[in-house]
């Protein structure tokens, strides 16, 4: 049984049991010929115990939110990098992704830096090209990241169409100012705060690598 179904079922454990304790007190109460003074009293306390439990019971499920539920995303498992790319920014992308897909919830992954998209990997649809539309474009202004934790929710879900049809959550992060590490996750909410945190690292450390070797690039350039 997965985790998430013996949750739910330690949740309802106080309901049933003082569910099955009432009922059993309101059956021997009506088999009893005589009622005595001791046994009312038990009875009342039964009852008081009955409904503890079963207050309880559904106290849990309010305070214990279930887990989002997770979903197939549609496409196909791909690992694509720009192949102009050195072999170390090469090296450095691939670390960066393995460690993203691995220790986060994200499923699909999309670096676009300075135009171009450097890398896909995850569960990817066919579309390849990343067009910024104004989520992408006010990240890259305000230098923050954009988390939205549902993203069925939101109207603004049509830019992402180079990630599966029913991606669920999805975080875009800065690379610096010139691109964008984007994760897309097939559970709504599920991100943590230590998961932003290790995106934000991680981010930073492209940022160092990718703004290197654009550097390079436009040194190779201006030298020609």
């Amino acid at each position: 049984m997965a985790k998430s179904d013996q949750n739910q079922v330690l949740r309802a454990l106080p309901i049933i049991v003082g569910g099955l304790a009432g009922v059993l007190l309101f059956v021997n109460r009506l088999l009893t010929p005589e009622l005595t003074d001791s046994q009312a009293r038990s009875d009342a306390l039964g009852v008081i115990l009955s409904a503890v439990l079963i207050l309880t019971g559904l106290l849990w499920q309010q305070i214990q939110p279930r887990p989002p539920e997770s979903v197939d995303l549609i496409g196909e498992e791909g690992f694509e990098l720009e192949p102009t790319l050195p072999d170390a920014v090469k090296t450095e992308l691939a670390w960066a992704s393995h460690l993203l897909l691995t220790n986060t919830v994200t499923r699909s992954l999309i670096v676009w830096y300075n135009g171009r998209v450097l890398l896909r990997r995850g569960i990817l649809p066919d579309k390849r090209e990343v067009t910024p539309g104004p989520i992408l474009q006010r990240v890259l202004e305000k230098q923050k990241p954009v988390y939205l934790v549902a993203l069925k929710l939101y109207p603004g879900k049509v830019e992402f169409d180079y990630l599966p049809e029913n991606t669920q959550g999805l975080i875009c992060h800065p690379i610096g100012n010139q691109g964008v590490l984007i994760l897309g996750a097939n559970a709504p909410r599920s991100y943590t705060r230590q998961d932003e945190n290790w995106i934000g690292a991680i981010a930073d450390k492209l940022e160092n690598t990718l703004s290197q070797w654009s550097k390079s690039v436009s040194d190779e350039q201006t030298n020609l």
